[in-house]
């Protein structure tokens, strides 16, 4: 069974198109088209579940109209609105030296200098010219961490761990 560690979200589904079961996809990240893959795994009533590409075409950088097998009406694709959609990490392109913005959710930061962890990448923020990580510290509240190549001293994929090296302070804005 296919558990949130073994894939990460890239988008989420929006409106029907047309009455031949299409739905708009919005996405954050192409992995999909990169790799050629064949399915998604779509969050329904908190489950992970596969749904095969029959189709796809591209409306813009950021959405894609989707055709999934099997799904051949507007109400039946309807029913699909709103839910987010999953990537399987074990498919994904990228080498162990990149990752992208959304595979890092859910990962989980490490001060170097204390060697505890600070919390989980909840998001990340890329609306300001300074990308943040946002993190939902050990306490439950929310920080954000610069998410500088400089800061980070290394990441690792297999623990979904970035340790980095945070600004003397920093924590204490809060």
């Amino acid at each position: 069974m296919v558990t949130f560690d073994d894939v990460f979200k890239i988008g989420c589904l929006g409106r029907t198109h047309g009455v031949k079961g299409e739905i708009s996809f919005h996405f954050s990240d192409d992995v999909f088209d990169r790799v050629d893959a064949d399915y998604l795994f779509i969050k329904t009533d908190g489950l992970l579940v596969p749904f095969f590409f029959e189709e796809y075409r591209f409306k813009s950088d950021e959405t894609a109209l989707v055709k999934f097998a099997g799904i051949d009406t507007a109400d039946r694709a309807a029913e699909l609105t709103g839910c987010e959609v999953y990537f399987p990490r074990s498919l994904d392109d990228q080498d162990d030296s990149q990752l992208t913005w959304a595979e890092i959710v859910g990962y989980h930061i490490i001060d170097e200098a204390t060697g505890l962890s600070i919390g989980e990448v909840t998001a990340v923020d890329l609306s300001t010219i300074n990308t943040l990580f946002e993190v939902r510290g050990l306490q439950g509240d929310r920080l954000l961490i610069p998410a500088n190549d400089d800061l980070i001293t290394d990441i690792n994929r297999q623990e979904r761990l970035i340790t980095m090296q945070l600004p003397e302070g920093l924590l204490d804005l809060t």
